[in-house]
């Protein structure tokens, strides 16, 4: 649990930010990997009870370029990312890049990541995931179906993948959307985050990302139960469709007229 032995140079606009619940050690190879990829990385412990809060908290103490926040209980990963967005955006960051900290998403991917959105600060940079043979089927062949609500609700606007997390948003309108309602603070963040970005007109641009899913003997830990967390997905994507809906006519009225469906 040391810093990285050459560490990039800190970005004044782009932070990584890692949301941490019960993760184990697999959190300090997780944030020692991004950090040896940029800076500053800041992590969100939701109320974890593993002991890795103090753990992170030495890392922090010795590595200029690495930032702990901790929650007194858990929230929900989007309650966390909320947590570090409005502190990025008060210290000054206009862009941040989500990973999960259990190691399934692809540390060395962050640079590209970040100049994607350097390039085009305008949008947002999504994960397309790449699966190998570690991904359990059910898990591939689920996500398909939330994918296909998201392209109805999107009107088609282009997003790869609607439950990867491994993503560089633009703080402000990320903000904006989820201080606008109490939703997105849990499972559903990720999936809710895509759409009413793009309905507020954030145009997604897609990069292929591997995912690895760790066994429990290489200290892989998942929160995901199928019953509850499809059931929240449920009632996200009704509410979305409920929010689709009344959208509407505006957007056929747009497409009449030969503009884009969703304006910011």
């Amino acid at each position: 649990m040391t810093a990285p032995a050459v560490s990039p140079p800190a970005s004044a606009s782009h932070l990584v930010l890692i949301p941490s619940y019960d993760t184990g050690a697999r959190v300090y190879q997780t944030v020692a990997e991004a950090r040896a990829q940029w800076a500053p990385v800041w992590v969100v412990v939701d109320g974890s009870t593993d002991g890795t809060a103090e753990g992170l908290q030495r890392m922090a103490a010795d590595d200029p370029g690495l930032r702990v926040f901790v929650l007194p209980h858990n929230q929900g990963k989007g309650a966390a990312v909320l947590h570090g967005l409005e502190r990025a955006a008060a210290a000054g960051f206009t862009h941040a890049l989500t990973m999960d900290a259990d190691g399934q998403h692809p540390a060395a991917l962050i640079p590209a990541f970040m100049q994607a959105s350097i390039g085009r600060p305008e949008v947002m940079v999504l994960g397309r995931p790449v699966f190998d043979a570690s991904a359990p089927l059910l898990r591939v062949r689920g996500r398909k179906v939330s994918n296909a609500w998201t392209n109805l609700e999107t009107l088609g606007a282009g997003v790869a993948d609607s439950l990867y997390g491994f993503r560089v948003y633009p703080v402000a309108e990320l903000l904006a959307v989820m201080l606008r309602q109490p939703w997105m603070r849990r499972f559903d963040f990720d999936t809710e985050a895509v759409v009413r970005l793009a309905w507020r007109g954030v145009k997604p641009v897609n990069r292929d990302a591997p995912v690895k899913y760790l066994r429990a003997d290489e200290g892989g830990v998942s929160h995901f139960r199928y019953g509850r967390d499809n059931l929240l997905l449920t009632w996200m994507h009704t509410r979305l469709m409920l929010g689709f809906a009344l959208r509407l006519p505006l957007l056929l009225w747009r497409r009449l007229r030969g503009q884009p469906p969703f304006q910011r």
